[in-house]
Parts: C-alpha cells; sequence; structure tokens
C-alpha cells in the first residue's frame, strides 16, 4: 500500500477502515426509516414495543464497547471489526423471518453489539497507525465516517422503501458485506496485546468519559427539542437549526480538525466546552431563528471537537496495548449519556418549558469543559 511521504501511514489502510465504517452504517440505519411502521403493521405493536425495537441496539452497545476494545487489543483490530460487519451483514437478512417482535428485539440486540464492535475496533485501529501529531483529526475525520454513513443510510432506507420492505432488508445486509470486505482488504499489522492486561473499564478513560457525557446532554437537547422550541417562538423552520448545526459539525471536522493536535487537546476540550455552552444559551434565549442558527453554529463548532480532544486525553493517559479497551471504554459514555439525558431533559422540558432544556444542555457543556480543565495538559504539536 502506498503510504504519507511526510508521517509514515497507509492511505489505503485508512480508506478501508474508514469505508468499512461508512457501510457499516450505511446498513446498521438504513433500516430505521423502515423498522417502526413494519413492526406496527406487521405484528400491530404498541408504542412501547416499537421504540424498544428501534433503541434496543443501545443497550447491548453500551456494554460491549469495552468488550469489543479489549479484544482488538488481544485479538487484532482486523478481526474484531470483521466480526461487527459480519453481524450486520447476516442479521440484516434476519429482518425477513417472521417470527415476530421478541425476534426483532433479539435481532436488533445482536446488532447493536456488531455495531460495537465495528466503531470500537475501527477506532482503535486508527490510531494504532495514525501519526502522534495527527491522532486528534484522524478520529474527527474517523468519526465524521460514521456520521456520513448514517446520514446517507436512513435517506436510502426511505428512498428504497418504495421498493418494499425486503429491498431494504437487503440492502441493509449487502452494505454490511461491502463493509466486511472493505476491512479484509487491510492488512493486519497489529500485534496482540498480553493476556493478562487489564480490566475493560479502564481509570484513564472515566474522567474524560465523563465529560463527554455531560457533552451529550447539550445534543440531546437540540435533537430532541430544537424544532419545539422554535415552534413556541413563532418559527415552524426549527429543523434549519438542526441542519445548520450537522452541517457545521461536518465542516469544523474537515477544516480545524487538527486543532486538538496542534494546540493541545486539552485546552480545546476546555474551549469546546465553553463553545457549546454559549450555543445553548444563544439558542436558549434565541427570539427567532437567525438567532437560534446562529447558536447552533456556535455550538456545532464546540461540539464537534469535543469528542476527538477527549478521546486523544484518553490516548495519553493509556499504554498503547490497551488503546481499544480504552476507547471503548470511553466511547460508552456517549451511549450512557444519550440514554440518560433524552428522558432527564423531557422531565426538565414538561417542568420549565423548552428554553430550560438548553440552559441545562449549556450548564453540562460548561461542566464538561472543568472536568477538561481538571486533566493533565498535553504540549501541543508544532505545526
Amino acid at each position: 500500500m502506498k503510504e504519507d511521504e511526510a508521517d509514515g501511514f497507509s492511505r489505503g489502510a485508512l480508506a478501508g477502515i474508514f469505508g468499512g465504517l461508512f457501510f457499516g452504517y450505511v446498513g446498521l440505519t438504513s433500516v430505521i426509516p423502515v423498522l417502526p411502521g413494519f413492526v406496527r403493521d406487521e405484528y400491530a405493536a404498541s408504542n412501547l414495543v416499537v421504540g424498544t425495537v428501534v433503541t434496543a441496539t443501545a443497550f447491548t452497545a453500551l456494554l460491549v464497547r469495552p468488550v469489543a476494545g479489549h479484544l482488538a487489543d488481544r485479538y487484532g483490530h482486523r478481526r474484531v471489526m470483521q466480526a461487527g460487519a459480519l453481524a450486520v451483514a447476516v442479521f440484516g437478512l434476519a429482518y425477513f423471518l417472521p417470527f415476530g417482535p421478541l425476534w426483532l428485539i433479539a435481532v436488533r440486540l445482536v446488532l447493536g453489539a456488531g455495531e460495537a464492535a465495528l466503531f470500537t475496533a475501527g477506532a482503535a485501529w486508527t490510531m494504532s497507525i495514525a501519526p502522534h501529531h495527527r491522532r486528534g483529526q484522524l478520529i474527527g475525520l474517523y468519526g465524521m465516517s460514521m456520521w456520513g454513513g448514517i446520514s446517507l443510510g436512513t435517506f436510502l432506507g426511505a428512498l428504497l422503501e418504495n421498493f418494499g420492505r425486503g429491498a431494504v432488508w437487503t440492502f441493509s445486509a449487502l452494505a454490511g458485506l461491502v463493509a466486511f470486505v472493505l476491512v479484509r482488504t487491510v492488512r493486519d499489522q497489529e500485534t496482540a496485546a498480553p493476556s493478562g492486561a487489564g480490566g475493560l473499564m479502564l481509570r484513564p478513560a472515566l474522567v474524560p468519559g465523563l465529560a463527554l457525557a455531560l457533552g451529550s446532554a447539550g445534543y440531546a437537547g437540540l435533537a430532541a427539542f430544537a424544532v419545539l422550541h422554535l415552534e413556541g417562538r413563532g418559527s415552524g423552520s426549527g429543523v434549519v437549526v438542526l441542519s445548520c448545526f450537522s452541517a457545521v459539525y461536518a465542516g469544523t471536522r474537515l477544516f480545524i480538525g487538527h486543532f486538538p493536535d496542534k494546540y493541545g487537546a486539552r485546552r480545546v476540550a476546555i474551549w469546546c466546552g465553553a463553545g457549546e455552552c454559549l450555543g445553548l444559551l444563544t439558542v436558549a434565549a434565541a427570539p427567532n431563528l437567525p438567532v437560534a442558527v446562529l447558536g447552533s453554529v456556535v455550538m456545532g463548532v464546540g461540539f464537534s471537537l469535543l469528542h476527538p480532544s477527549l478521546a486523544v486525553l484518553v490516548l495519553d493517559r493509556v499504554d498503547p496495548a490497551r488503546q481499544g479497551a480504552a476507547l471503548g471504554a470511553y466511547t460508552s459514555f456517549w451511549d450512557l449519556g444519550l440514554a440518560a439525558w433524552g428522558p432527564l431533559l423531557g422531565v426538565v422540558a414538561s417542568g420549565f418549558g423548552y428554553p430550560a432544556v438548553f440552559v441545562a444542555g449549556a450548564v453540562c457543556a460548561a461542566a464538561a469543559g472543568l472536568v477538561a480543565l481538571s486533566l493533565p495538559q498535553r504540549k501541543a504539536v508544532p505545526a
């Protein structure tokens, strides 16, 4: 494979890893627009059952990420990432089997484990071949591959439903197969970690993970309540706020994703917490759509680099042989945060109104910055 002359890492390897992640998430999310109606129409299921089927992946993903990271450290990143992609391919076909809602929940639980294996092993693999001074940038771009797969997958799933739900199930499986093939094209250069190496929930991941969980509150609030908040202010275009946030989130990682490497991950994480806080307060106080969009832009810049900055802080504090387990433990805090903040912010909205949701998110974002402040400083790498 051709290697980057300046940094000495294989761009072809990154293409295979990033492409595998992208197509894996295309397969995983293509069923999302179809599942609710399918469960309702085929099995006359209640809203509780529909919600459980759709979100079941989060439960196993939360639990399996540290395990997947540990297995990647011990047995190889490619092997674990391939297992995740294969789960997407095989269990994409399992939607064809008419065994009822309990079967669908079981399928989704397995897919959650596959998602955890795919993402966590790929993240650790990326970091194992990334130059030290580009880790923050590459972990950010890796995350963009996931979000790109999610966006395209949901769009294509909704489009393919016009040809029948079977077309969606088949496409989901094929996308997982493409992911498997792409990962397989990458040469496995990693070595197994010693069998007695540590536990699953590593101490170096706990404090950055706490900051990530706090930072996720703002995203949860924006995704769940931005449209309703703007409707309450007399604007029916709240979806524009979400679209602008998503665009800025992606653009930030593309154009200034190297900031954690250049200026220091701790410093950038602190400023990210402050930026997310300011953006959320702007959305909370926004009297109209343009001000709310401005707030979403500021929030998007801050939130975009929070995760890669904190991930670099995790890697700075862990033995290289345990990077997979550490990243798996760290990423679990994202799942935990979203699972917790959704219902909690719903209570806030019911008791205090929609603006209070964004104020609460801003307080959590500021707390995330303070938590980052408590971590050791990493020296910036000269450009």
